[in-house]
This record gives C-alpha cells, structure tokens and sequence, in this order.
C-alpha cells in the first residue's frame, strides 16, 4: 500500500513518518526548492511532545526544545509583574514540558529523520483525481504520481482543499500583524528560562527561550491589512508602535535583526465540516488554520498524523479509516481554531473593554487558571 504526501512541512513529515511506522509506504512531494519556514519558532506544547515520542522523534525535541520553565506577564510602561509562576504543574499534569522550538531547527530535524532524499521537492500540485485504483495527482512541471490514498498536507494556502470540500474557503484575517525572530538571550530584557509577556494597548511582546541560548521574540499590533511596511522599515515601525514601552521592550527593540525578522498579517479560516473526500484527507494547516494564539497549529498536525497511523495499524480499508481519521480530528481541531480565535479577540483588544478586564485579571492570577486552561488544551489531545 502506498501513500502520497503532498507537503514536506511539519505535518506532511509527521504523516510520513507515522504511516512508516503503521507500515504503509509513502512518496513525499513538496512544492518549493527549499522550505523557508516564515515564523522563527514554534511552540510544541505536552501534547504535541508526546505525539513526537509517538512517533519515534522525541529526541529532537529533547535536543532543541528551550528551557521554558516560568511563565510571566508584566505590565508595558513600568515592566512591572502582573503574574509570574512554575510551569512545574502542568508538567506534572500533563506528563510533559512545553517545548519552544526554533522552526528551522524542526523542519531540519525531522527532514533529516524521514530523510532529505527521500523527498522531492519543486513539485507544485496541479490536480489530483480518485480512480477505482487509488490516486493520482499532476504537478505543475508535467509530472504526475499515482498512490492508493493521498495525504494533502500543503498548508493554509493548501491547493487540495477546495477539491475536498468543493469550495474554496475565504482566509480570515485576525486582525492584527505580528513581527518574529530569534535573539540572543539577555537577561536584562527577561529571564533566560521564561515565557516572558508584556501587555498594553491590545499589543503584547513576548519572548520564549528556544536552544543555543536564543529567545524567540514577537510583537503583535492590531492594524488593518496591507501596510507599505517590510524589512527596511521595521524598526522604525517598532519603535513607533511601542513607543513608550518599558525599557526592556526597547532593548529587544534594538537588539533584534530586521533582516531576520518576519512580519506577518494574522490569518484563520473558518473550522470544516469535513477532511477527508474518498480517499484524500485534509492533515496539519491545510485541515485547520488556525492563528498562532494558543501555539496549537504545530501541535494538532502532529495529533492528526498520531491519529491516522493509529487507524491504519488496525485496518487497511482506507475509505473506511479516512472517514474515521475525519470523525476523530474534525471536533478537536474545529475547537482548537475557535479557541485560539477567542484568545486573539480577548489578547488584541477586538472588545478593549473585555481586554482591560483580562488586564486587571492578570494581576490576582496565581498561576492555577492559566495552567487549568492549558491543560483542558493539552488533554484533549489524541494521547491524553
């Protein structure tokens, strides 16, 4: 039996691996030469941990996954603590530590897992049909390939999804635009083994500890789409928006490197009703766009592949499995979008009524409703 991967991203190898291991042979296609991940990092929270172990890849997390052990909200002008705690619950909870993890690392690490030659890259799909046989799926460079299933995992602009759904969906846009990068840590602007976030305004600044000694900063600022803003403007744009912010905002400010750092406007999609047609299912960003509020996008692509390989180590029916790969993931995901989406309404003051309130919330926060919230998050996933 033989899959077809279109997607060589984090979901897409996470498919192919976990399919490996249910013992099904899968071709890896992904569209570009080389994939240049656009955030720098990505939050790999317990559950996606423990599908990473799952699925044989733990140690990479293990090896890059950042020494995240606090967690920590301060106020924008003076920087003083609104709430500081221990991760050390959740971890105990859960069965598992939150992992920052720079995406370039990631992509590397698990592309060097599946193997690099075992993917062929510069193969933008074109088409795919289903036939009695199976798949088959033309690309742009004339080239085709045939498989008994397909995996679509090519992202949220995915160019499988319309011809699952049968429609094309609109991107939504969040609302705000979000600046990333990587930093040398400097405990000046907050501690290295800290998620550190300062709030205001509807903007937030936030920086997490990945490996090598870096943090993984970003800026959110909710402004209308389609900006004349870029790389040459950058820093002033920064230091324009968070003018009067607290001295280590303006520190990060100086120190990051604007030819490194990603601006991005902030897209969902409206939650599915379906991933799977025949025997082609939706996996990762192409099934579920989320915004990156509660860091969970990495994560559920993991969850969907841990699931799928799970299905078909107990059956080799794939309209079957498929369909039940779709009644297992579409509630899980469908509620991770919409929660992410009520988290970046509430953080970038969509209500600034509703975000003050968050504001003063944060000032008697023990740590317990935060850590409650997460792990609601994290244990609903696929392995608890």
């Amino acid at each position: 039996m033989k899959a077809l991967i279109i997607g060589g991203g984090i979901g897409g190898l996470s498919a192919a691996v976990a399919l490996k291991n249910a013992g099904i042979e899968c071709d890896v296609f992904e569209a570009v030469k080389e994939i240049k991940p656009v955030g720098a990092a990505i939050s790999i929270w317990p559950n996606g941990v423990k599908c990473m172990q799952h699925l044989g890849m733990g140690e990479i997390i293990e090896n890059y996954g950042g020494p995240m052990h606090f967690l920590a909200y301060k106020e924008y002008l003076r920087g003083e603590t609104l709430t500081q705690f221990s991760l050390a619950p959740l971890v105990s909870r859960t069965g598992g530590r939150p992992c920052p993890v720079s995406r370039a690392e990631l992509q590397r690490e698990m592309l060097d897992f599946w193997g690099r030659d075992a993917v062929q890259f510069g193969k933008r799909v074109a088409r795919c049909e289903e036939n009695n046989d199976g798949v088959r799926v033309w690309f742009t460079d004339g080239t085709q390939a045939e498989g008994d299933f397909l995996i679509a995992a090519d992202g949220s602009h995915s160019a499988l999804r319309p011809w699952v759904l049968g429609y094309t969906p609109e991107r939504r846009y969040a609302g705000y635009v979000n600046w990333n990068g990587l930093v040398d840590i400097d405990e000046e602007i907050a501690p290295g083994n800290q998620w550190t976030t300062f709030v205001g305004e509807g903007k937030r600044v936030s920086l997490m500890p990945v490996s090598a000694g870096r943090f993984y900063f970003f800026f959110d600022v909710p402004l209308p789409p389609g900006l004349a803003e870029d790389r040459t403007t950058l820093r002033a744009d920064l230091s324009r928006y968070f003018s009067g912010w607290a001295p280590p905002v303006q520190k990060l400010i100086a120190a990051l490197d604007p030819q490194t750092t990603n601006r991005i406007e902030i897209h969902d999609i409206e939650p599915f009703d379906r991933l799977v047609r025949g025997k082609v299912a939706l996996l990762g960003d192409a099934g579920h766009s989320t915004t990156p509020d509660i860091g969970q996008g990495g994560c559920a692509a993991l969850e969907d592949a841990v699931v799928l390989s799970d299905l078909f180590r107990h059956s080799r029916d794939i309209v079957s499995t498929l369909r039940q790969y779709e009644a297992q993931r579409c509630d899980r995901v469908r509620d991770l979008v919409l929660k992410a989406r009520k988290r970046c309404d509430v953080t970038h003051g969509k209500n600034m009524l509703q975000t003050q309130a968050w504001y003063e919330e944060l000032k008697t926060e023990t740590g317990e409703r935060i850590i409650n919230g997460l792990c609601e998050t994290i244990q609903g996933g696929p392995l608890g």
